[in-house]
């Protein structure tokens, strides 16, 4: 790859995952990398990551939940670099669970972080774009964003939202001279499915009416994780080409599962891609007509 200018890079969710990756890819590369992160007391794993590559970052406590935290971080970004040329909002969280055994506290959870937090930051940082007539700002989705499973429809929601406000956002900024794209990759080993997602607090009771399907789908995530041996590094380098390229798409899939599904959901009709889910979950699986066990 041909040298590239150095560029000011602030990321959101470094403390593991693809931000951990992003951040100390780009800082290998000797451009200025802030690394965000919620709780600094998690910032071992990239300092290791850091000097196994040889790079250095300022890593900076930010909670993109709390908008008095985001404006303090980004006084501070503003007064050390002037302008902000990329910023990555990867930070995000999920949570499994049916929709009447999820409670309204737990969906907001979801949204507050993959979707309210984004806005966040981004409408912090575009006025450290806007006056250089410059800037990139990739929104990390998922292949949840244009296809909904069953289980997952507070995570979906965070992501179709996500979806829909950076289309209307890249409209808005592209008068400005800033661009904006969305990382739409499938599930990889990273921390979201480990200790950044949450199950609903009625996942696992008994009487619950969607036991058997809860169950279901706790085994079919565990499986496909296991046997998942995607490098979350090949995201990360898609995020790269999106930051680097002269014009960059709206939407990157990172691998073959998310482009399929991208192209069954545009081409397919909607019932047969309904179809497909349903099998892929649901097979062997009696439909049931009761509302609750007693």
């Amino acid at each position: 790859m041909a040298a590239t200018p150095s560029r000011t890079i602030v990321i959101t969710g470094c403390s593991s995952g693809f931000g951990l990756l992003a951040a100390a890819r780009f800082a290998s590369q000797g451009h200025r990398v802030i690394a965000t992160m919620r709780n600094l007391n998690k910032q071992g794993p990239l300092c290791d990551e850091l000097e196994a590559r040889n790079a250095k970052a300022d890593i900076l406590q930010m909670d993109v939940t709390d908008a008095a935290s985001v404006a303090s971080a980004m006084q501070e970004i503003g007064a050390k670099y002037g302008s902000v040329d990329v910023l990555i909002n990867n930070a995000g969280v999920a949570v499994g669970g049916a929709f009447e055994d999820l409670t309204q506290d737990e969906i907001r959870w979801v949204m507050e972080t993959n979707f309210f937090g984004v806005q966040n930051v981004t409408r912090a940082v575009i006025p450290l774009m806007r006056p250089r007539h410059s800037g990139r700002i990739i929104n990390i989705s998922s292949i949840s964003g244009f296809y909904g499973a069953p289980g997952l429809g507070a995570y979906n929601a965070s992501k179709w939202a996500l979806e829909g406000f950076s289309e209307s956002l890249a409209h808005e900024l592209q008068y400005f001279g800033i661009r904006v794209v969305l990382i739409e990759p499938a599930s990889y080993k990273t921390k979201i499915f480990k200790e950044n997602i949450h199950l609903a607090g009625n996942f696992s009771n008994p009487h619950s009416p969607y036991f058997e399907i809860s169950r279901r789908l706790k085994k079919r995530l565990e499986d496909q994780l296991a046997d998942n041996h995607r490098d979350p590094e090949d995201v990360v380098r898609v995020i790269e080409r999106a930051v680097y390229a002269r014009n960059p798409k709206l939407r990157y899939q990172t691998e073959i599962e998310g482009k399929m599904m991208y192209l069954l959901k545009r081409f397919l009709p909607a019932r047969l891609v309904s179809w497909l889910v349903r099998t892929a979950v649901f097979h062997g699986l009696s439909s049931r007509t009761d509302t609750a066990h007693h």
